[in-house]
């Protein structure tokens, strides 16, 4: 049986100013979620959008929301992306000292429950966790900017998360966040990865339908 990546186009690439057509998009595009940053400004040096446009964007998209938050103390909102319509919610492991009890709380609210490693952190701190974890989402760049290039120590991290996911039976997804085009997709689906995040690639290309597509194509294993 052929497998094939869920594609997550990053609505911070998105043209704001016609927000509405970009998310109808990625309604009738081949992706298959929204991938949402959440920034303040404080966990990372950069501040995105907030709650009423996740509100705008909720009301027109029509595929699961995975809303990442980089922001410190995301306990104080897991309620308040819920409400938003996030289906899946990503915690900073870094910005989380009491991870397990993050991820119970948002569970709680009926969401997903993601973690994300910066690119210095190790995978293996989350294998006490991992059954907790329905998403890890490896920072492929340092966060906080679209456009970076990728950091190549990725697929080592994503071949020893796999590792750590099988080992302890945990159905945990993979996701790849920051640099991802048609030149790494394909190795990093090799690697182990479930979930591919693509922002400038995705919204700066000529034809964005088309190459979400292609994106879809080249990681079909």
């Amino acid at each position: 049986m052929s497998t094939q990546a869920i594609i997550a186009p990053s609505v911070l690439a998105a043209d704001f100013a016609n927000l509405q057509r970009d998310v109808e998009m990625i309604n009738t595009s081949e992706a298959d979620w929204f991938h949402i940053d959440i920034m303040d400004g404080v966990f990372v040096p950069n501040i995105s959008f907030g709650m009423p446009v996740l509100e705008a964007i909720n009301k027109h998209a029509k595929k699961t929301i995975d809303v990442h938050l980089m922001i410190v103390d995301p306990d104080r909102y897991i309620k308040t992306f819920k409400d938003l319509g996030s289906d899946i919610l990503t915690v900073h492991y870094e910005a989380c000292t009491h991870l397990h009890r993050t991820l119970q709380a948002i569970k709680a609210e009926g969401m997903k429950a993601g973690v994300a490693l910066n690119p210095h952190t190790n995978v293996s701190l989350l294998e006490d966790v991992i059954n907790d974890i329905d998403l890890v989402c490896i920072m492929s760049v340092n966060p906080g900017f679209g456009g970076q290039s990728f950091i190549e120590n990725t697929y080592k991290k994503v071949k020893q998360l796999k590792e750590i996911i099988t080992r302890n039976g945990a159905s945990t997804l993979i996701e790849i966040d920051g640099g991802v085009t048609n030149k790494n997709a394909k190795q990093l689906v090799e690697a182990g990865a479930d979930v591919l995040v693509a922002g400038s690639f995705v919204f700066k290309a000529e034809n964005p339908i088309e190459t979400i597509a292609d994106l879809k194509n080249i990681t079909t294993l």
